[in-house]
């Protein structure tokens, strides 16, 4: 008599990340005060003729365009969640979106230190109250669009308690790119006020410039570290993810003694992670006794596994 069963008892979702949308919230709102505060700078430095304060409202107008990027891969990433094109569900869009910001944060540091590197060969006066006040508002700014994704952040960790995680594996790469976007202003922003403040009480005028060539330095090795990590993740590089090595103890530790011929681990969502593992043993055991015994890592949360037999001659 054949056996009847349905399908969807097998079934499960490949909705992987739960979002974050408290994070999504807060970027709006700091793309809105970082936009407001790009008109007011770039004008103010045009006027005023400060370098740093002209380079501080460019950066902020890269960064405003990067913050709505990470706001529309949030709502992408929503909208397409259950979409099956997507064989492992959608959080890589948020990557992806963080990505692009990191590419965008290279470019205005090239542009920081070109416009810094001709104004230190040509200098012209500068009106140094103004430039600082303009300066000193977009510093405030620049912290209160901080303490909002910071606040967002620290939310995304919170899903995390009773989990089996690890530090710099749970974080969300797209708030992570927005987060340094802003504290990457806030620190220009400090900068172009130190500079400004040298050239009005000690008649410094080359500070102004020189200090937007350290923002410049400043802002590309925050962009370069963001690059490696969204690149390692978008590329699947994470055969050196500290879960691997808990894959390959659990596969030694077994009583069913088997051998490892095929591995493959990669992210699917923060801290979250699919594997697909192929063994060969001398026993006679079903796939599903090694899912169980790898079940024990909560970041696991996509398991294929293979069991060829191994047979010995006669």
């Amino acid at each position: 008599m054949r056996s009847v069963f349905s399908i969807e008892e097998w079934r499960h979702s490949h909705v992987f990340d739960e979002g974050n949308p408290l994070a999504e919230r807060n970027t709006r709102w700091a793309v809105v005060l970082t936009a407001a505060m790009m008109v007011a700078e770039i004008a103010g430095g045009w006027m005023f003729n400060s370098m740093a304060l002209l380079a501080d409202g460019w950066h902020m107008s890269s960064h405003a365009m990067a913050l709505g990027l990470s706001v529309l891969a949030y709502g992408a990433a929503r909208r397409f969640a259950h979409d099956d094109r997507f064989t492992f569900g959608t959080w890589k869009i948020e990557v992806l979106g963080g990505y692009t910001s990191a590419i965008l944060l290279v470019l205005v540091a090239g542009l920081m230190l070109y416009q810094s590197a001709e104004r230190l060969l040509a200098p012209t006066p500068i009106r140094y109250n103004q430039a600082i006040a303009i300066a000193a508002v977009g510093l405030l700014v620049n912290l209160a669009c901080a303490w909002l994704l910071k606040d967002g952040h620290g939310h995304d960790h919170h899903h995390a308690h009773g989990e089996h995680v690890h530090p710099g594996h749970h974080h969300d790469l797209n708030l992570r790119s927005a987060y340094l976007h802003v504290v990457a202003d806030a620190a220009t922003s400090v900068l172009a006020i130190l500079a400004l403040l040298g050239g009005k009480i000690w008649g410094a005028n080359w500070l102004d410039p020189v200090m937007g060539i350290a923002g410049a330095g400043l802002v590309a090795v925050w962009a370069f570290g963001l690059l490696r990590d969204s690149g390692r993740v978008l590329l699947d590089a994470e055969m050196k993810a500290p879960v691997v090595a808990e894959i390959r103890e659990v596969i030694e530790a077994s009583p069913i003694k088997a051998h490892i011929c095929d591995l493959h681990v990669w992210r699917v969502g923060k801290g979250k992670y699919a594997c697909i593992l192929s063994l060969v043993t001398t026993d006679e055991v079903e796939p599903n006794y090694f899912k169980r015994e790898l079940s024990v890592h909560d970041e696991l949360v996509h398991i294929s596994v293979e069991v060829n037999r191994h047979r010995q001659p006669a």
